[in-house]
């Protein structure tokens, strides 16, 4: 889950118990296109970076694989339960598009649409800027994307969750003139009482040429976009794309 929020209480930390519980699926996801993508290439021990790693799943899949493993969100929740998923990680709590590490990675990776919550395009390039000055030459940065097909088609209607310490009732939308989905959460978690916390979550639908833009105005200057389900695995998520770069 991304850590664009900055400073303060996070809107993610009270959504982090869910989260971990529930949307750690979609972590375990990513690994297969990771491999095909950057994973397989770099040796034993190399150092990735998990921008916005949320609670930790797939820092802890990188760290399985060998990888020594940086873990960067604005969630201080979050992390809390990154620390228990990911033990051997080293998690630093800041925000996507404002951090600074002790020393530089061989590749980046950030999924789950985690880039999509930088709501302003200006952002998205801090983002960049931070990912680049993180990287070695030569390095690589990869990412994915929703799509606005993915918003369309998938981002409508209602869900819920229902377990005896939780509750979460989800409601999903998208406004294509402005590009925003929104996420709208009311949970209930038993405390020694059922109590209420709601929040709202936005995302931003970036065209290619707004994502190709901000990386080469940030020093990438090789990028290739790959989609999940035609180029990697039919049964990947639909209408999500992955971006691979390098310096």
């Amino acid at each position: 889950m991304t850590g664009e929020t900055g400073a303060g209480r996070s809107a993610y930390d009270a959504f982090a118990p869910i989260y971990n519980r529930h949307w750690q699926r979609f972590s375990a996801l990513a690994p297969d296109v990771l491999d095909a993508i950057v994973l397989k290439d770099l040796p034993s021990g190399a150092h990735v970076l998990d921008l916005c790693c949320g609670t930790g799943q797939l820092a802890r899949l990188l760290l399985g694989r060998g990888f020594r493993v940086t873990g960067v969100d604005g969630s201080a929740r979050m992390l809390d339960f990154a620390r228990e998923n990911a033990p051997a990680a080293s998690l630093i709590c800041a925000d996507a598009r404002d951090f600074v590490l002790s020393e530089q990675v061989d590749a980046v990776v950030s999924t789950s649409d985690s880039l999509n919550h930088v709501t302003e395009p200006d952002g998205l390039a801090a983002v960049f800027r931070c990912v680049r000055r993180s990287l070695r030459d030569g390095g690589v940065f990869v990412f994915d994307l929703n799509t606005e097909e993915k918003y369309l088609r998938h981002w409508t209607g209602s869900f819920g969750i229902v377990e005896d310490d939780q509750v979460c009732v989800v409601q999903v939308s998208y406004d294509q003139p402005s590009r925003i989905a929104s996420f709208h959460a009311t949970m209930f978690f038993q405390r020694g009482g059922w109590e209420r916390e709601d929040l709202t979550i936005d995302e931003r639908c970036y065209s290619e040429h707004e994502v190709r833009a901000a990386l080469a105005g940030s020093g990438f200057s090789r990028v290739a976009i790959h989609d999940w389900r035609r180029d990697f695995d039919p049964a990947g998520e639909p209408a999500k794309i992955f971006v691979v770069c390098r310096g």
